[in-house]
């Protein structure tokens, strides 16, 4: 008795062959668009308005709503958190349009128990190059009068402070430095900054760098 022929066999599990690749490539498909629209989904989360100094405490000017795709690698602060980040004070230097996360803030209060705050109005020349930022320690230097020779009549008194906000630089060049001293130091310091004689340097950075 004649085989028969192989291919009429074939022939008939092609259909079969076909419509269960067919049911595979639809469920792949399926599984690729839950997939996307798992991961194009969009969630409101809080970003940058400007430019924050390390320091300053946030306002609601300073934050606005972004809508982004949600990716598990990121944690943005929600922006129902709106209302509870408003008043408390960046942990670093937050630039515009970057997203807002837990470890850029923080409620810690700028200066210590007992201490003052005290506004030093200072031209550029009276301040160092270097940007100071809240939290920096600094020395101000009450610098006496000069004898017409060029020498100081006196040894000039130092103060520690540390700088707790930095204002815009007015028009004239001048800043506003908020600097928090003791209880002792506030009135003394107001009078060098009243006589404009006075200069802020950088207090030395301990063996840790800090």
């Amino acid at each position: 008795m004649p085989t028969p022929p192989r291919r009429l066999g074939a022939r008939r599990r092609r259909p079969a062959v076909l419509a269960m690749a067919v049911a595979l490539i639809a469920a792949g498909g399926l599984g690729g668009a839950v997939l996307y629209n798992s991961s194009g989904q969009r969630i409101a989360v809080l970003a940058l308005a400007r430019d924050v100094p390390m320091g300053q405490v946030i306002g609601s000017d300073d934050l606005v709503v972004a809508h982004i795709a949600g990716d598990p690698a990121l944690h943005p602060l929600d922006a129902q958190d709106l209302q509870r980040t408003v008043g408390l004070r960046a942990t670093t230097d937050l630039k515009r349009g970057a997203l807002l996360v837990k470890s850029d803030l923080t409620s810690d209060p700028a200066t210590q128990p007992g201490q003052q705050i005290v506004g030093v109005s200072a031209k550029r020349s009276q301040l160092p190059a270097t940007k100071l930022q809240p939290g920096l320690q600094i020395l101000i230097v009450n610098t006496p009068d000069a004898k017409g020779d060029g020498t100081a009549t006196r040894t000039p008194d130092t103060m520690t402070a540390v700088v707790s906000a930095v204002g815009r630089p007015d028009t004239d060049g001048s800043t506003v430095i908020d600097v928090a001293v003791g209880p002792a130091d506030g009135p003394r310091l107001a009078l060098w900054v009243a006589g404009g004689r006075f200069q802020v340097i950088l207090a030395p950075r301990t063996a840790g760098g800090s």
